[in-house]
């Protein structure tokens, strides 16, 4: 993994906790470890590292800040609002400050916890399991630590130890069996501030002695060990212990995961506006050829907060890509939500019709059940789109430029949809688009023929784009109009000879049912979704 930077810690402990305000390096700088200001020990050199002014105050830190830069640190962290930003950027190190109100260890606790975990590969996991090892021998039961929600995240492996039924499936499925009774032994564990004591949830089973696991007054997990009456006497005070290492270990996993999104979410915004290194995205994300989807709140729905809902849409949506893909990147950017879908995992099954139409199901799928369930969570309308496949991560941008011109086209009848799946749609209102930036282009025929039914009443444009769509067949065009044949007959001739249209004439009437149906917005559904959100037809 790549060293953790100041711009990283900012970012995951929070601007409005923790501000840079200057790195003349840049917010790319590395940090490698945190340290504590202490007035009577000369600092070390400790090139990377960032120092905590305790017991320092911002006015008088600059002596601080020469001392740091003499010591090749990276940075010096002040309490209060202001600090020695011209001595620092005199220096070349970094300055950054927290709010007065602060307390130095929290601070320490968060900044070392992320910097640990992001320096540490997997986060701070595989030092779980070397704990609950710990505690295990230390206290003579099998042990396990699990997060909130009952999910197992490490176990012990002491050879020896008794174990139960309940411990075994629990480390099989890696998740805590349910039951009323367990539940009601976890709330007695989460609402204890000592190790409690908890006898056997059915018959032939074991005893437990647990604790929660706390950091700040949250509750970070819990912390069990198996007991089958031969615990060791001070089981209760070493496993205490361990729940205080425990916290340390969760927040770094914490901070890791908080750290490995941040950055993929970074990534992708890159990656959809084209900025990011294709080679550089695919080796961090583990892609090769994906697609985008895009997730928006309905438009026409009634929302009093937009934002807050759009956030709990992003919520929804990682929450539902991360549990069938794993870690995941998710991003919210102008009111609409992007994903990147895997689309196979083979390189180049894309382009196998078969494995591609499986994909476009797998995935279609997944965004009509993001669809359904954030509809009911927020109480509003969702829409998916989902732009075409691209063979490398080079093509991210131009999916999501598919999945954005689908969006357009979406509605109640229509709330998710492929770009396949409405390519001719998407394509005449992408030559709308084209067609209004050029003047040679949105020239011609069809703006009098708009002024004509404006002025007169007369209903040219309709009955023209019915003709053309009917294959310059009179009959059928009358049937879509719902007129008599030869009414429609002499409103085109009325046209022809008012408006000067050679209508014989088979590219003046291709370029002419162009722009009536992108520009003008006239026809079936194609061209209604194409432009007559601009030029009333």
């Amino acid at each position: 993994m790549d060293a953790c930077t100041l711009g990283d810690l900012v970012d995951v402990v929070g601007s409005s906790s923790l501000r840079l305000r200057t790195a003349p390096a840049g917010s790319a700088t590395p940090v490698t470890e945190v340290l504590l200001y202490d007035a009577y020990v000369p600092l070390p050199h400790a090139p990377g590292a960032l120092l905590l002014a305790v017991g320092v105050s911002a006015d008088a830190a600059e002596a601080l800040v020469r001392d740091v830069a003499e010591a090749g640190m990276a940075g010096v962290v002040v309490r209060g609002a202001k600090g020695p930003v011209g001595a620092a950027e005199a220096c070349g190190v970094a300055l950054l400050t927290i709010d007065d109100e602060a307390a130095w260890h929290h601070v320490h606790l968060m900044l070392a916890s992320a910097v640990d975990g992001r320096n540490t590969h997997g986060g701070g996991l595989g030092d779980l399991f070397a704990l609950a090892d710990a505690i295990a021998a230390a206290t003579g039961g099998a042990t396990s630590v699990e997060d909130p929600r009952g999910r197992i995240l490490a176990y012990s492996t002491v050879p020896g130890q008794p174990v139960d039924e309940d411990r075994r499936q629990g480390i099989l499925g890696l998740q805590v069996p349910g039951s009323l009774d367990n539940a009601e032994q976890v709330r007695r564990v989460f609402a204890a501030d000592k190790p409690v004591r908890l006898p056997p949830l059915k018959e032939g089973g074991l005893s437990r002695l647990a604790t929660v696991v706390r950091a700040g007054g949250e509750a970070l997990g819990s912390v069990w060990v198996v007991d089958d009456g031969t615990l060791a006497p001070d089981a209760e005070q070493t496993l205490a212990q361990g729940a205080s290492t425990a916290a340390l270990l969760l927040l770094r996993a914490r901070a890791a995961q908080e750290l490995a999104r941040h950055q993929n979410t970074d990534l992708l915004r890159r990656l959809l506006d084209g900025s990011a290194d294709a080679s550089t995205a695919a080796h961090r994300l583990g892609l090769d050829s994906a697609r985008v989807a895009a997730f928006v709140l309905d438009s026409a729905a009634s929302v009093p907060d937009a934002e807050r809902t759009s956030l709990r849409l992003l919520d929804v949506v990682r929450l539902q890509c991360e549990a069938r893909y794993g870690r995941h990147a998710c991003v919210l950017l102008d009111g609409v939500v992007y994903a990147l879908l895997p689309a196979s995992g083979e390189p180049g099954a894309d382009h196998v019709p078969q494995e591609r139409a499986v994909g476009d199901l797998r995935h279609r799928r997944l965004a009509e059940d993001i669809v359904r369930r954030a509809g009911r969570s927020l109480r509003v309308p969702v829409r998916a789109a989902l732009g075409a496949v691209v063979p490398d991560l080079a093509g991210v941008a131009d999916s999501r430029a598919d999945a954005d011109l689908v969006l357009r086209l979406l509605d109640d009848a229509l709330p998710v949809a492929t770009v396949d799946e409405v390519r001719p749609r998407v394509t005449l209102l992408r030559l709308s688009e084209v067609m209004r930036e050029r003047r040679e282009l949105a020239e011609g025929a069809w703006r009098r023929v708009l002024a004509a039914d404006a002025e007169h009443g007369t209903d040219y444009a309709h009955t023209l784009v019915a003709w053309f769509d009917a294959g310059c067949d009179v009959a059928s065009a009358a049937k879509e109009l719902s007129v008599h044949p030869n009414t429609c007959r002499y409103r085109l001739k009325q046209a022809g000879r008012q408006l000067g249209i050679d209508l014989e004439n088979p590219d003046e009437r291709l370029v002419l049912w162009l722009q009536l149906r992108t520009l003008a917005g006239i026809g079936g559904a194609a061209g209604a979704g194409a432009g007559s959100a601009d030029v009333p037809g």
